[in-house]
């Protein structure tokens, strides 16, 4: 069944119930009304997915309708109906970003058609926004502290030149961020980007999955004349090292930006000569606790999206709790514990006792698991939140390690201890 909502905007109730039926029939939500005004009222209320519009109707006319959903930021995509269409018609409603039209009397066979498409593109739109927003994520580099506005202005100054670029700090202290900003702002940014992670590397089949064999190119070959992200480079064996130098000097064309330890010293001649060109060192939290608020807000916004939950705030309490903190695990760790709450927390407002015990919050006292439950599925449901609780509780909020610790996905992690 489909999910997708749409409006109907027409003056013939003849029209309007034809239609909700057969879009009924397809699954989709249907509400109908009969005026311009009313379309507006509709759509600025609720979110729908696409409008089927009527360019002749009392009072304000589709043209106008679409013209003011517009203007209030509606982003369905819009089908207009006509009886009587003309070009000068379908020109203003096509710049005021109708996808399609259809005529009276409507075909029901292509007026599906083109809500399908309609509804396609929305979905292709809305994917690649998603898509764009993560990349965004990806490569911003959080926090107006000084040590933050120096970090970022050394990454937009390493992406103006082709130099490898060697971005240097502790554990989850934004390295790799760090090296996608500085790609995503190079003139190399619309080429290949190539991660590869070298602390998984270490085994014999490993020179096979760099430099390829035979017909089947390697990793580092797929960078071309783009960037390869060689994360933790400094775990690397030496003779490892010793390849990728060597590759390397044969292509010249591929940009080398690199992670490491904040004294990389595993990182070995002549691999270093290569890539310790420039040097960016990024800042442990506990050095700009003036950023931990700021950017505590920001994981709590941008995750309460990704999970499609209503957004919770930080009180004042919290967030001093979470200035407070050394943070040992920098940003990976912050991150971790804000998803957490907003996973917790009953109310609108995370507070200390949401947050946890080493942060002064209360510990989690057991579930009862011998409740009066009405059924076994209700003991097993309640049984599976506490097991997968605990697990996340073991994992210190790391949901992706207590997805792996239970053996479900993080998705069903997630959808399960709600």
């Amino acid at each position: 069944m489909n999910r997708e909502s749409i409006l109907v905007v027409d003056d013939e109730p003849g029209v309007r119930s034809m239609l909700e039926a057969i879009l009924k029939d397809e699954g989709y939500g249907v509400v109908t009304v009969g005026t311009g005004e009313e379309g507006v009222t509709a759509a600025t209320g609720r979110a729908f997915d696409a409008l089927l519009l009527d360019v002749w109707l009392p009072g304000i006319d589709g043209i106008e309708t679409l013209s003011r959903l517009k203007a209030r930021g509606v982003d369905a995509e819009v089908v207009m109906i006509s009886g009587h269409g003309t070009i000068e018609t379908a020109v203003k409603a096509t710049k005021l970003g109708a996808f399609d039209f259809v005529e009276k009397p409507l075909s029901l066979e292509k007026t599906l058609l083109v809500l399908r498409n309609a509804l396609r593109q929305r979905r292709l739109e809305r994917r690649n926004r998603a898509l764009l927003d993560q990349l965004a994520r990806d490569t911003e580099i959080l926090g107006d502290s000084e040590a933050a506005r120096r970090v970022r202005h050394e990454a937009d100054a390493a992406a103006a030149s082709d130099a490898s670029v060697l971005v240097c700090g502790e554990v989850g202290s934004g390295r790799e961020t760090v090296a996608r900003h500085v790609h995503a702002a190079s003139r190399r940014a619309d080429q290949a980007f190539v991660h590869v992670a070298c602390g998984a590397l270490g085994g014999a089949a490993d020179p096979v999955v760099l430099f390829g064999s035979g017909a089947e190119p390697g990793r580092l070959a797929l960078a071309e004349r783009g960037a390869v992200l060689l994360e933790d480079v400094d775990g690397l064996t030496g003779a490892l090292q010793a390849s990728i130098a060597a590759w390397l000097r044969e292509h010249p064309d591929v940009r080398v930006i690199a992670t490491a330890a904040a004294d990389p010293v595993g990182l070995a001649s002549p691999l270093r000569e290569q890539i310790d060109v420039v040097r960016i060192s990024t800042v442990p939290l506990r050095l700009r606790r003036e950023d931990i608020a700021m950017i505590a807000a920001r994981y709590q916004r941008d995750l309460a999206r990704e999970y499609g939950r209503p957004e919770k705030r930080l009180s004042p309490e919290a967030l001093a709790a979470l200035s407070r903190h050394d943070w040992p695990g920098n940003l990976r760790a912050l991150r971790n514990v804000v998803e957490r709450a907003l996973l917790f927390a009953p109310a609108d407002e995370i507070q200390v006792s949401d947050l946890p015990p080493e942060f002064g919050g209360a510990t989690h006292p057991a579930e009862d698991l011998y409740g009066p439950y009405e059924s076994l599925a209700g003991g097993l449901a309640a049984f599976e939140r506490y097991f997968l609780r605990r697990a996340l509780r073991e994992a210190k909020g790391d949901l992706d390690a207590a997805a792996r610790r239970a053996g479900v996905s993080a998705a069903t992690l997630r959808d399960r201890i709600g």
